[in-house]
């Protein structure tokens, strides 16, 4: 098998586990927006969609499709990296690297909740550290970057594989307007997850979480 027959097909598993796991992230954002309403709105909505993503065999899909998002993401990297050119083409590979440290660390954080401390991993359990000083130092930004990174990414590739021009909307305008719009979610998430800025107090269940 030919290095480039064996990356084109890598190429087209790291694009299909990423639609894949595109389809549950989109709804996970959509869920975080409506924390914008307020704690409880956020758990009604999680609690619509977690008979559906909770299922075992789509909870396994989506797993596994993060498993292999990070290594094939990561190989990707390694080949791609000093032949990257363009603003895109860079963006594309370190928003990548971003999710694949993101993915790893934030699906285990949370079966490490389920199945270890037996947290319900619902708002709170999200919220905890993003609004405990000075734990959200670090999680404020490591959130940020995680939604930054994704529409990063998707702006990325519809750069690459997007040939249609819209109106006046070139390609190129189509995936600033992608990513002006991941800038702009970034910052109404972190704001709705931290009640206005102004702090969630976190139940007793969850101090655990924050050392308390």
């Amino acid at each position: 098998m030919s290095s480039t027959f064996a990356q084109k097909k890598m190429k087209q598993i790291h694009y299909f586990s990423g639609l894949t796991l595109t389809l549950f992230i989109g709804i996970h954002l959509v869920n975080h927006f409506v924390s914008l309403w307020g704690a409880q709105a956020h758990i009604e909505f999680m609690d619509t969609f977690r008979p559906i993503y909770r299922n075992a065999v789509i909870e396994t899909l989506l797993l596994l499709a993060v498993g292999v998002q990070i290594i094939s993401g990561i190989r990707l990297l390694r080949s791609k990296r000093k032949s990257a050119n363009g603003f895109y083409e860079k963006l594309q590979l370190w928003t990548g690297l971003y999710l694949a440290f993101f993915l790893l660390i934030h699906v285990g954080a949370v079966l490490t909740g389920r199945y270890v401390l037996h947290l319900d991993t619902n708002y709170y359990f999200g919220v905890a550290g993003l609004n405990t000083f000075p734990l959200n130092l670090f999680f404020i930004p490591y959130y940020a970057l995680a939604v930054f990174s994704f529409f990063g990414h998707v702006s990325s590739i519809h750069h690459t594989k997007v040939k249609k021009e819209f109106g006046r909307f070139s390609v190129k305008r189509q995936s600033n307007l992608l990513l002006i719009t991941g800038i702009v979610l970034t910052l109404s998430l972190i704001y709705g997850l931290t009640d206005g800025f102004s702090g969630v107090e976190i139940p007793e269940d969850y101090h655990v979480l924050i050392g308390k």
